[in-house]
């Protein structure tokens, strides 16, 4: 039985028995039993390498944060999470430097960028923030929502995300997109940040 601990676009916990290419962290989120008991607890939502100085975890041990884990950088991106500080250094900052170039916004910490991307990922109720777009507007690696089904604008394309990859493809189009991606993550795209994304 596969554990519950990959997050899909849309920023839900889902369990499925293929691996990821990316961990995250939002904080301790299960119970002694492995049981997913809350769906953050942090405002630090981040994405991590998988190996980082030989460290050693079992995963979703009590009483540690949880593991979760990612297709891509690209669908941690429209969940809502950002590069870590820690391990991903050299991504953050070029993160931190494209939202800024391309938001206007001066965020001279991890936790203002947090605190931007948590209002942006979630409504008061705790749901999945979601927009309207130009689809034409927006930059590769963004994920949209269309009948319900997450999609990635890549290379002038349409890619229909599943846990296991990319599997769909269709040309862009045109028209309105419900874009699951933050605003401060799109802008970073827009001025420049290339994200990882499981087409290779």
């Amino acid at each position: 039985m596969p554990l519950q601990n990959r997050v899909d676009p849309f920023g839900q916990i889902i369990a499925t028995p293929e691996r990821g290419a990316w961990m995250g962290n939002r904080g301790l989120l299960h119970d002694a039993h492995q049981n997913i008991r809350r769906p953050y607890r942090l405002k630090a939502w981040l994405t991590c390498v998988l190996e980082f100085r030989g460290r050693r975890r079992t995963v979703m041990s009590p009483g540690l944060y949880t593991e979760l884990f990612f297709m891509d950088e690209a669908t941690a991106f429209a969940a809502g999470h950002r590069p870590c500080y820690e391990c991903r250094r050299a991504d953050y900052n070029r993160f931190k430097a494209a939202a800024e170039a391309g938001s206007g916004l001066t965020l001279p910490t991890a936790g203002d960028m947090d605190a931007t991307l948590h209002a942006e990922r979630m409504d008061p109720l705790g749901d999945k923030r979601s927009y309207g777009a130009p689809l034409a507007d927006l930059p590769d690696g963004v994920m949209i929502s269309q009948a319900g089904a997450p999609w990635l604008k890549w290379q002038e394309e349409l890619h229909r995300w599943t846990p296991g990859g990319y599997t769909d493809r269709r040309p862009l189009g045109s028209g309105e997109a419900q874009v699951l991606t933050p605003h401060l993550t799109v802008a970073a795209l827009t001025a420049g940040y290339v994200p990882q994304v499981g087409l290779d």
